[in-house]
């Protein structure tokens, strides 16, 4: 059976071909290692060349088999020159071919040894273009992420091609047109708070962006406990960048209901995350760090009920409760 797959792969017609690629599924793991060894990823790469989707679908999905727990392979379809090839396939006709592609660059960009090489093909812009890809589906959005996710934590990559690729705006837009509970927003935040935190240049980026902070604190009101988290944690890290610059423009969108909210029923991380910005957006001109202060959990439920009774009243004068709900915290002099 192994033999007859690989003579079908190297020398077969086209029907045999995909036939092969198919019956690749089907073996056991040390069958797939012993077929990677014996030369055939060659010919499935040789595939990806065709015309024909049907093929090209077989050796990806021949391709993904192979390389699933196995860095070598990963390694592999790097040196046989499949990146140029898998990159030309995100302008076929194909969605499923696409689709594929997407899965493919996840499996290879878990592989430390091809993370630099996929950036620098151009992987990461066009990852990032297909972000707001609305003809794709949520798999593949997921996939997009995971996949600038893993090259993301090679520092190396961070500011030379994923800030210069547009990622941290097409995440926002992601963010900001996704349902703010989903996972996939949960994936995109988290990924955009790794790269902030990551670069000072992400962090420029991020902060320069028109809406940004808008759809941070949206995030913050309505997104999942994870996705909270994660925007509070981006938030946080521009206002300490630039306390006075970001200071009045967080207020302005309404980010301290949020805020106090998160600071009684977040996460254990985010709770800290949000004592530590709601330090830092009080009204006082002399901040220092919030080590050894506590947020007064009291005072924040009382201040979340008068928020709760005052629902009208807060959509036309928010920056003046705010202004109250501050006073009302002087958790520290």
């Amino acid at each position: 059976m192994e033999k007859e797959v690989v003579e079908n792969l190297w020398n077969g017609n086209r029907e045999m071909q995909i036939q092969a690629a198919a019956e690749l599924r089907k073996f056991s793991r040390k069958q797939r290692h012993n077929l990677a060894e014996s030369g055939i990823m060659v010919p499935l790469v040789s595939m990806l060349h065709s015309q024909d989707y049907e093929a090209i679908e077989a050796s990806l999905c021949a391709l993904l088999s192979l390389a699933f727990g196995s860095e070598r392979n990963k390694c592999r379809i790097i040196k046989l020159g499949a990146l140029p090839v898998l990159l030309s396939l995100f302008h076929c006709q194909n969605q499923t071919v696409i689709e594929l592609t997407i899965a493919t660059l996840l499996t290879i960009s878990s592989c430390n040894a091809n993370k630099v090489a996929i950036a620098s093909s151009g992987a990461i812009q066009l990852l990032a273009q297909f972000l707001n890809t609305t003809n794709i589906s949520i798999q593949s959005q997921l996939d997009t992420v995971a996949t600038l996710h893993n090259l993301s934590t090679c520092q190396e990559i961070i500011t030379p091609f994923i800030v210069s690729s547009g990622v941290i705006l097409s995440l926002l837009k992601l963010i900001h047109i996704s349902e703010k509970s989903s996972t996939l927003v949960e994936k995109a935040i988290g990924l955009l708070e790794h790269v902030v935190s990551s670069s000072e240049s992400a962090l420029c980026e991020a902060a320069s962006i028109g809406g940004a902070v808008r759809t941070l604190v949206e995030t913050i009101e309505d997104g999942s406990f994870q996705s909270k988290e994660h925007a509070v944690g981006t938030l946080l890290i521009i206002c300490q960048s630039c306390r006075e610059r970001y200071r009045g423009m967080m207020l302005r969108e309404g980010v301290m209901p949020g805020l106090l909210q998160l600071s009684v029923d977040g996460t254990w991380r985010a709770k800290n995350l949000a004592n530590n910005l709601l330090l830092l957006l009080r009204d006082c001109s002399n901040y220092s760090s919030p080590s050894g202060k506590q947020i007064n959990h009291e005072a924040i439920e009382r201040i979340m009920e008068e928020i709760d009774d005052a629902e009208g009243e807060l959509a036309e004068t928010t920056l003046r409760l705010v202004q109250e709900m501050v006073a009302k915290l002087n958790l520290s002099r």
